[in-house]
């Protein structure tokens, strides 16, 4: 049996990646499970799963996460704080390792997975987007895999010839990356400054954390994503394009120089692209209901509107600054997503964070953990002061 960690396992893709486990209980069996905060949920995914170890970050929750574990007879230790993260993932007995911890947090635990040759289920599209070079160095030099879980970049790996490290020799043209729009696709712009944290969460087609969804309507998270592409496929910036496709029925496309496009569709659903990159290279139930193209009246697709999510531009633009610019891009979005979610940030505002914050920042080189942390830290820093001078 394969022994998992999860990483982020109280969140939509830790839930949707225990899912798949349970339903598959003769090849999986759960090594460590990790949350921030949320010790109910922790608590009862303990009982059912029975791990060896159960994280806690957040130190204060220690006792109560015991007390609530005891009432329930669960023999699982409770290790604490962000290095047992590192911990969980590292360890010799782990064959796989979900990452699913959303931001900058699930960095450093991701990086140890790979550099111990685990095979790294890559929910945290961040830790590319920060430090790509040096994670898609810690997978070679640890022996391990790298395998996508966003549904678009698992729909591309899945279009891709088995050796798909060189695009050019395998002669694909394009990757047309799609993006359903989110919930402000057709809304009119002049009424974006009155967006509330609850419209932006109630993604249309998705059930996501509230993190993403803002993301997936401001368009921040296919630029992460198409930052993402560049190193998971080793894409130019000009080889990704994006195309929205409302229906979220196709989750994206490879166009190869013979006039082929080859295609991956499928219910949105989660399960589907963890399952697979589960059992990758062979097929395993995921508990996702079969496509129903009778019921698929239209498939449509339109170009990005960039005055309408101005954070596309921003990823692009970061992308080919290089260095430590997506890194940067990514902490002070996160700060913006944060202070919108808390009403101290309109939502148009947002990419005006991000834009201050890429101009007067320093670019560096991105090849030192180091310094790409403190660039991170300097951004969030930049951002917060930002907040403080700007919004009243």
């Amino acid at each position: 049996m394969k022994q998992i960690t999860i990483l982020g396992s109280t969140g939509t893709i830790g839930v949707n990646t225990l899912d798949v486990v349970q339903r598959n209980p003769e090849s999986y069996q759960v090594f460590a499970l990790t949350a921030n905060k949320n010790i109910e949920r922790l608590v009862e995914q303990a009982a059912q799963f029975s791990p060896q170890f159960v994280v806690i970050v957040d130190a204060s929750l220690q006792s109560e996460l015991q007390l609530q574990l005891d009432a329930k007879n669960c023999q699982s230790s409770v290790l604490v704080g962000a290095a047992s993260l590192v911990e969980v993932a590292e360890a010799s007995q782990v064959d796989m390792v979900m990452a699913g911890i959303v931001g900058a947090a699930g960095l450093l635990p991701t990086l140890a997975a790979a550099k111990s040759g685990k095979r790294v289920l890559l929910a945290n599209k961040e830790s590319l987007v920060m430090s790509g070079q040096l994670l898609i160095d810690a997978v070679e030099s640890g022996g391990g895999e790298l395998l996508p879980i966003d549904s678009e970049h698992n729909a591309i790996f899945q279009c891709l010839p088995d050796n798909n490290q060189s695009l050019v020799k395998n002669g694909v043209k394009r990757i047309l990356l799609t993006a359903s729009g989110g919930p402000f696709r057709t809304r009119d712009l002049s009424t974006f400054g009155h967006i509330s944290p609850e419209e932006a969460v109630a993604h249309p087609n998705w059930v996501m954390g509230q993190k993403i969804s803002v993301d997936s309507a401001t368009m921040m998270n296919k630029g992460l994503e198409v930052i993402e592409a560049h190193w998971l496929f080793g894409t130019a910036e000009g080889d990704v394009e994006v195309l929205i496709h409302p229906e979220s029925l196709i989750h994206s496309m490879v166009e190869y120089i013979d006039g082929s496009v080859l295609a991956q569709l499928g219910n949105p659903d989660m399960r589907t692209p963890i399952a697979h990159a589960m059992s990758w290279p062979k097929r395993m139930v995921s508990g996702v209901s079969s496509l129903d193209f009778l019921a698929a009246k239209a498939m449509t697709f339109e170009t990005p509107d960039l005055e309408r999510f101005p954070c596309l531009t921003l990823s692009y633009s970061a992308l080919a600054e290089g260095g430590t610019a997506p890194a940067i891009l990514n902490a002070a979005n996160e700060v913006a997503v944060s202070a919108f979610l808390q009403k101290k940030l309109r939502f148009t505002q947002i990419p005006q964070m991000i834009e201050h914050c890429l101009s007067s920042i320093e670019i560096n080189a991105a090849d030192e953990l180091d310094q790409i942390l403190a660039d991170d830290q300097l951004a969030r820093q930049t951002a917060t002061q930002w907040l403080s001078e700007t919004v009243e």
